[in-house]
């Protein structure tokens, strides 16, 4: 290859942080914040905050792939670089996040390193069998969805209150790891945001459990 081509080539090639712009990728960021905030909060014990930054940014996560559907002009540079970006975001928010919550609940004990592990690698597992085979049948999912995961840590904690906080961990140990079991098995499960009256579901089911767990920080 000349240099010539080579240099107009590089000049095709769009600069990193032009794809910021992209509404799409902005909301996946926007997810990224709220997972930041959810790992801090975790960390600091501040558990009812950590909640709410969980299921905003599975918010987040929703919404950018329902505006990628239906925005115009989007290249198919555009939509691999959003699914990429989307990807790595998930691993935080849905391996990650889960697994230093379970370690902050446990408060670092060494047997908490374990379920944590395990969970971040189911995670990791999961988004790459997804990578290379897409939706089985082109409709529905092998293993749970990594999304449901933040959704029903939510939920669990929501009884935290009837447990001590030992008993706690346990549960939430074993809900966990029960959920990496889930989303490397092979049960098919269908995409949930691909349909217009889930989307209004989590909806309200975020604004609820930011208002019980607003509550909560009062």
């Amino acid at each position: 290859m000349s240099q010539e081509n080579s240099t107009t080539m590089q000049r095709q090639q769009p600069a990193i942080l032009s794809y910021v712009k992209d509404i799409p990728n902005l909301l996946s960021l926007s997810g990224l914040a709220c997972t930041v905030l959810a790992i801090y909060f975790s960390i600091t014990g501040l558990y009812a905050a950590a909640m709410i930054g969980m299921v905003w940014a599975v918010a987040f996560d929703w919404a950018d792939g329902l505006v990628a559907r239906r925005l115009k002009g989007r290249t198919p540079t555009d939509a691999k670089f959003g699914g990429q970006l989307d990807v790595l975001i998930d691993i935080v928010s849905y391996g990650v996040t889960p697994a230093i919550l379970l370690l902050s609940y446990g408060k670092f004990e060494p047997i908490f390193l374990i379920g944590a592990f395990l969970m971040l690698s189911a995670a990791a597992i999961r988004l790459s069998y997804f990578s290379t085979y897409g939706l089985a049948g082109g409709t529905k999912y092998t293993g749970l969805a990594l999304d449901n995961n933040s959704l029903i840590l939510v939920f669990i904690f929501l009884f935290e209150g009837f447990f001590t906080q030992g008993a706690f961990s346990i549960v939430l140990y074993i809900s966990g790891v029960g959920l990496a079991i889930l989303n490397v098995s092979e049960i098919k499960t269908p995409k949930l945001s691909g349909s217009s009256r889930n989307v209004y579901l989590l909806a309200t089911y975020t604004v609820v459990i930011t208002a019980i767990y607003s509550v909560k920080l009062i």
